[in-house]
């Protein structure tokens, strides 16, 4: 929802169709719209208006408007904008890219005034909780409420409930607009079409865009050129600058057989152009074609819903998980390493099972870290704070609850390094959480893959980088060698995921480092070699 004090920008390069959605808002009730023709405009305009959501079409010269929201999500002062992305584009990878880049709503073209007011209203009931109260010179956020619109302007939900109530029959079979100046034509052209679909006539230009750009538009238009008053050519060029009708198919149906009039209604965006007298049967044939396409391009709006919707939901859980599950085991972690670091007067048995725990403990909330990282990594969210991490000491800790946990195997464990006198205090640059996370991967798929009674040896060398090298006894299959660090490569092994050698190299490279494989067959042994920036 949003009130009379809410600031809408709307970024489109097509100045006709700028004009066109700034009315279309305030009809829905929006008293302050600012516009701009590109992306550097809208960005100027950010960082100088308050601005309480962006409507921007997505192809656009020079920066798209892909490329405005990536650079709005990257900056702290406008990442929480709700981000309403128009576009023609039928392909899921590009609808994929908008979500994964915090895309608050996708809009179809074409689109009418209600499905507007659809994507504005989901946008708002999208926006984040903790940047729903926030003070704009005298303007202030509040929760979603019902706001009373001006008398003359419908509201959105009053304006959906009409449009679903509207298009029942419109929806049943799709609608064909036949526009023709002679009554023959039309009775002719409505007797081919009126049992396979809904047939609507227009005798004029005027009439023909009015039902286009009303909120029951055809799914396609058979078009004359030569028309009293407005021609056919001028009627496709003014559907083009209206979104209710700019991607409405339009099959031209005339008695104009010269090349440049066939040229002239291709380029203005005509998917055909039929020439009379008609071939009945043949022109079925290309308009049940043309329909099929069409059809299942109108139903790209409810895909990319359901898309948005699932999104959305990941985001819901990944919030779940960290602020019900996170803090807690954070805590259970600290308390188990406090007692762990205190814990002289403990026997060996009891110092046993605190390592036990803590490991437990640690692998739990690594599983949660680890969920979300991944995903912000994958989708390029992830920012690195880089900070000292003593390296030598996580390894301990992380191994003690290994030798604990594989006890069973009797493996020989061990830490080397080079620094004088064994200093185990080295320290990478990097995310501990994130080193956690590939270490406790690299040495538990060590440990699981080493024979009983074999060896695990993790070596520290300090240099112009630190390097991590951990050796263990055995051997990976020749065969999965090549693609070891692949997503899912290792699937069917005790990583059942196959993720572990995969996320290692993510969370290394997030962290400006990078892993390695070596193998040897004679010695019969494994290294995975991780470099991090030391500090």
């Amino acid at each position: 929802m949003f009130d009379s004090s809410t600031v809408f920008l709307v970024v489109l390069n097509f100045k006709p169709m700028r004009t066109v959605t700034i009315g279309q808002l305030h009809e829905l009730g929006a008293c302050h719209v600012l516009s701009a023709a590109n992306a550097s405009e809208a960005l100027n305009l950010l960082k100088n208006e308050p601005v309480d959501i962006v409507l921007s079409d997505w192809n656009m010269p020079g920066m798209s408007g892909l490329d405005l929201l990536k650079t709005m999500r990257g900056d702290p002062q406008l990442s929480h904008l709700p981000f309403v992305m128009i576009t023609g584009e039928a392909d899921d990878m590009h609808a994929r890219d908008a979500i994964d880049n915090g895309v608050t709503s996708l809009l179809i073209k074409p689109y009418t005034l209600s499905r507007l007011g659809t994507s504005i209203e989901k946008a708002f009931a999208c926006r984040p909780r903790r940047y729903a109260s926030r003070s704009l010179d005298a303007r202030k956020w509040v929760e979603p409420v019902a706001v009373a619109p001006q008398a003359e302007m419908p509201s959105m939900a009053a304006t959906a409930t009409e449009d679903v109530q509207e298009k029942a029959d419109h929806n049943a079979r799709a609608t064909i607009l036949i526009v023709d100046d002679i009554s023959d034509n039309l009775m002719l052209l409505a007797s081919l079409f009126k049992d396979e679909y809904r047939v609507r006539v227009a005798q004029n230009g005027e009439k023909a865009l009015a039902i286009c750009h009303s909120e029951t538009p055809p799914d396609l238009v058979l078009l004359d050129v030569m028309m009293p008053g407005m021609s056919g050519f001028e009627v496709i060029a003014k559907m083009r600058e209206h979104p209710a009708s700019e991607g409405i198919p339009v099959v031209f149906v005339t008695a104009m057989s010269t090349d440049v009039a066939h040229a002239t209604g291709l380029e203005l965006g005509a998917v055909d152009y039929v020439t009379k007298p008609l071939d009945p049967v043949a022109l079925k044939l290309r308009v049940r074609n043309f329909m099929r396409y069409f059809t299942l391009h109108k139903q790209l709006q409810t895909k990319y819903d359901d898309m948005l919707e699932m999104a959305q939901l990941r985001e819901d859980v990944e919030h779940i998980t960290h602020h019900d599950l996170r803090g807690p085991l954070v805590g259970l972690v600290g308390m188990l390493q406090s007692l762990i670091e205190e814990g002289a007067s403990m026997n060996p048995r009891q110092m046993e099972q605190l390592h036990v725990a803590e490991k437990a403990a640690m692998d739990v909330l690594n599983t949660v870290n680890l969920s979300s990282e991944l995903m912000r990594i994958e989708t390029g969210r992830f920012k690195l704070d880089p900070q000292p991490i003593k390296i030598g000491l996580l390894l301990s800790r992380i191994l003690e609850g290994l030798k604990a946990a594989y006890s069973w195997k009797l493996l020989a464990v061990s830490v080397h390094t080079e620094s004088s006198a064994n200093n185990l205090a080295d320290q990478a640059l990097g995310d501990v959480n994130l080193c956690y996370s590939m270490l406790n991967s690299l040495l538990k798929n060590a440990c699981e893959v080493a024979p009983d009674g074999g060896q695990v040896t993790v070596t520290l060398r300090n240099r112009d980088v630190l390097t991590i090298a951990i050796e263990n006894t055995g051997t990976v299959p020749k065969a999965l060698r090549p693609r070891f660090f692949d997503k899912f490569a290792a699937s069917g092994k005790a990583d059942e995921l196959g993720l572990g050698a995969y996320s290692a190299k993510l969370l290394a490279r997030a962290q400006n480092g990078d892993i390695a494989l070596q193998v040897s067959d004679v010695l019969n042994r494994t290294t995975v070699t991780v470099t991090l920036p030391n500090h």
